[in-house]
């Protein structure tokens, strides 16, 4: 893979102007334009077209011929998956580690913990689905974990990815389970820390590594490398950060 990445990154100064094209996991989806604008200003002929949603939907996508050069999964093991078929020519990296967060249009008693999602006021909870996107999955196992979910999982109202989850968090559900860095967003500034939403123990579910990897779309595209070495940047790094994400 360093091979792979040194012969690209040696063309780079040659980049023409063209359209790379991006699967990108939903919870990425209120950092992506502060990155996008971050990587025109290196490259401003090169146009990046996203496109948003659960990492299993995706991969399915990809595995089914969609034109996509370059992946940025919710978690590690879908971009994993893609590498041993050959459907990938770099091997999965970590950009940012996510979290998980409750939220709530309503204010509600965060200090009771998970153990909230029992109340009889929380007659619906929006997770997102756990057999395809990472942070659903995570949101269940924190409940497993925390003794809760037997009588939660009652209460679900399935959403198809993690933005879609906030929606319903905060319109069909009294609660949601979210990727926290949904929450840096300037238009959920008026959700409070305490008060509308809190940060799910994270004892509770496995650290949700997140994947990137260059598909076989993108192998000879000096533009894919270009934000594949952008997207493991300090100035990456940063926007990421900023979005509530921990970096490696």
């Amino acid at each position: 893979m360093k091979k792979f990445i040194l012969t690209l990154m040696m063309s780079l100064s040659l980049l023409s102007a063209g359209e790379i094209k991006i699967a990108v996991a939903a919870n990425v989806s209120y950092a992506m334009e502060d990155l996008k604008k971050a990587f025109h200003a290196l490259y401003p002929d090169t146009k990046v077209q996203v496109t948003l949603g659960s990492s299993g939907k995706l991969t399915a996508q990809i595995k089914n011929g969609a034109p996509y050069q370059l992946f940025m999964a919710a978690n590690m093991q879908y971009p994993e998956a893609l590498y041993r078929e050959g459907l990938a020519v770099t091997r999965p990296l970590v950009y940012a580690q996510g979290s998980l967060a409750y939220l709530s249009s309503r204010a509600q008693e965060f200090s009771k913990g998970i153990a909230l999602t029992k109340d009889a006021t929380i007659q619906k909870i929006a997770v997102a689905n756990p057999k395809t996107a990472p942070y659903g999955k995570a949101a269940v196992e924190a409940m497993k974990n925390g003794g809760v979910l037997e009588e939660a999982a009652k209460k679900f109202v399935y959403a198809e990815s993690i933005s879609q989850t906030v929606s319903y968090a905060v319109t069909a559900a009294d609660i949601g389970f979210i990727a926290k860095s949904s929450l840096y967003s300037p238009q959920m500034a008026h959700f409070k820390e305490g008060v509308h939403w809190a940060e799910v123990d994270p004892k509770l579910y496995t650290p949700i590594d997140q994947g990137i990897v260059v598909l076989s779309n993108g192998e000879k595209n000096s533009e894919v490398a270009a934000f594949f070495t952008f997207m493991l940047s300090a100035k990456a790094k940063e926007i990421l950060q900023n979005y509530g994400y921990l970096v490696p």
